[in-house]
C-alpha cells in the first residue's frame, strides 16, 4: 500500500473522491495529516468510522523513524532518520532565539561529489520522495513539542543531504505539500533552497517561485570550483553568474551566495578580491560560512582572523555579508557527518562480531 503522505492536496482530493467520499473529507484529512500531525487514521475523530477504516485498509500512514538523536551544547539538534527501506538520512534543527530553522535532506547521499562534503564523499544511493522530504518536518515538530523545546519550526532550508535540482520533481512535490495553506503553510520567504546550480534546472526552479534561491558557490574562480565541486563545475562559473543575473526576483529579494571558507584553499584576501570581481554585477547577498571539518576529509577550518579579514573586505566593497556562526560542531552537525559516524559504528560492530564468531 502507498503512504498517504506522498499525495499532494489535489491528489488527495482525487483519491478521496475515488473512494466514494465528498471532497471536503479530503480537506479534513489533509488538516489531520499536515497541521495536526496525526500518526494514525483512528485518531482523526471528526472523520466517519467507516471512512477511517477504509483509509486503514487502502493506505499506510508512515513517518520516518528517529534512529538517533544528538544535541549540541548550543541547542542544535540533529536527527538521523530511518526510512521505510532502511535508508538513513539526516535533518538538523538550528536554534535562533525562540525559534528553529530546519535543514532538510532530499537525497540519500549526493551525486555531486563535492570534495569538502561528507555527503558528497559517501556517493549517491537514491532520490527521496516528496512525502519523505516533507515528513521530516512532521518528525521535527513532534520532537520539539514532546521535548518542550518549541511549538513550531519557523523556517526551512534545503541544505541537507543531496542536491535539490537533481531531484527536482520530488522536491517540487515536497514544496507544494509544505506550502499548502491548510497544512504547514510555509511561505516562499520562509523556505530557502540551496543548490550547486544545475544547468537547465535552475531556470525551472526559478519559474516555479516556491522558494528563495541560495547558490552554493564556494569558489571565486573556475579552477577552485573544479577542485572543490567537480560536479557543479561542469557549468562554467561565468555562465552561472550570467544566468543568476536573469533570475526573476521580487523587488526586495536578492540571490544568496553561499561561500564556505576553507583554510588555504579559498580564504585569502586575494580570493576575496576575485569574488568581488565575479559578483560585481549581481544583485546578491553573501553568506560566509567557516568550514566545519568532517571525518576523513583533509580540508581544515580557516583561521578566525582570516574569516574576519575576508568579511571586512567584502563589506568595504559594498556587499551585504552575513557570517554564519558554525553550530553543532560537537555533534557532527555538518551535512552527512552523523550518518557517516553511524555507518562507521555499524561497520565496527559488524567487524567485532565477525571476529567473535570466527567469520573474519
Amino acid at each position: 500500500m502507498r503512504n498517504i503522505l506522498e499525495l499532494t492536496s489535489p491528489e488527495l482530493e482525487q483519491s478521496v473522491r475515488a473512494m466514494g467520499h465528498q471532497g471536503f473529507r479530503a480537506r479534513q484529512l489533509w488538516h489531520w495529516l499536515w497541521r495536526k500531525g496525526a500518526r494514525e487514521f483512528s485518531a482523526m475523530t471528526n472523520l466517519a468510522r467507516d471512512f477511517r477504516e477504509q483509509l486503514t485498509r487502502e493506505w499506510t500512514l508512515h513517518w520516518p523513524e528517529v534512529h538517533e538523536v544528538q544535541t549540541s551544547g548550543d541547542g542544535t539538534v540533529k536527527l538521523l532518520l530511518r526510512l521505510t527501506d532502511g535508508a538513513l538520512v539526516e535533518t538538523v534543527l538550528i536554534p535562533d532565539r525562540d525559534r528553529y530553522t530546519q535543514c532538510l535532506s532530499c537525497q540519500i547521499g549526493c551525486p555531486m561529489g563535492c570534495t569538502f562534503c561528507s555527503t558528497g564523499l559517501m556517493g549517491f544511493s537514491r532520490n527521496m520522495t516528496g512525502g519523505e522530504i516533507a515528513a521530516q518536518v512532521l518528525v521535527a515538530r513532534d520532537y520539539l513539542r514532546t521535548h518542550g523545546l518549541a511549538d513550531e519550526v519557523k523556517n526551512l532550508v534545503y541544505m541537507g543531504m543531496g542536491e535539490p535540482l537533481t531531484n527536482w520533481d520530488e522536491v517540487r512535490r515536497s514544496l507544494q505539500i509544505l506550502s499548502h495553506p491548510e497544512g504547514l503553510e510555509f511561505s516562499r520567504r520562509r523556505i530557502t533552497l540551496s543548490t550547486c546550480a544545475i544547468k537547465g534546472k535552475l531556470g525551472v526552479f526559478d519559474a516555479e517561485g516556491l522558494a528563495l534561491p541560495a547558490i552554493s558557490l564556494h569558489a571565486p574562480t573556475q579552477e577552485i570550483r573544479e577542485l572543490l565541486m567537480p560536479g557543479a563545475a561542469r557549468w562554467p562559473i561565468d555562465e552561472l553568474i550570467e544566468t543568476l543575473q536573469g533570475l526573476e526576483l521580487k523587488p526586495r529579494e536578492r540571490v544568496t551566495i553561499e561561500y564556505i571558507l576553507i583554510k588555504g584553499v579559498n580564504d585569502s584576501l586575494q580570493h576575496a578580491r576575485q569574488l568581488v570581481r565575479l559578483l560585481s554585477h549581481l544583485k546578491c547577498k553573501i553568506n560566509l560560512i567557516a568550514y566545519n571539518p568532517g571525518p576523513g576529509i583533509e580540508y581544515a577550518a580557516p583561521e578566525p582572523a582570516d574569516v574576519l579579514a575576508f568579511e571586512e573586505l567584502l563589506r568595504k566593497k559594498g556587499f551585504t555579508v552575513t557570517l554564519r556562526k558554525s553550530k553543532g560542531q560537537d555533534i557532527a552537525a555538518a551535512c552527512g557527518q552523523l550518518k557517516t559516524e553511524a555507518l562507521n559504528r555499524a561497520d565496527t560492530i559488524s567487524s567485532k562480531e565477525g571476529r567473535i564468531h570466527g567469520t573474519t
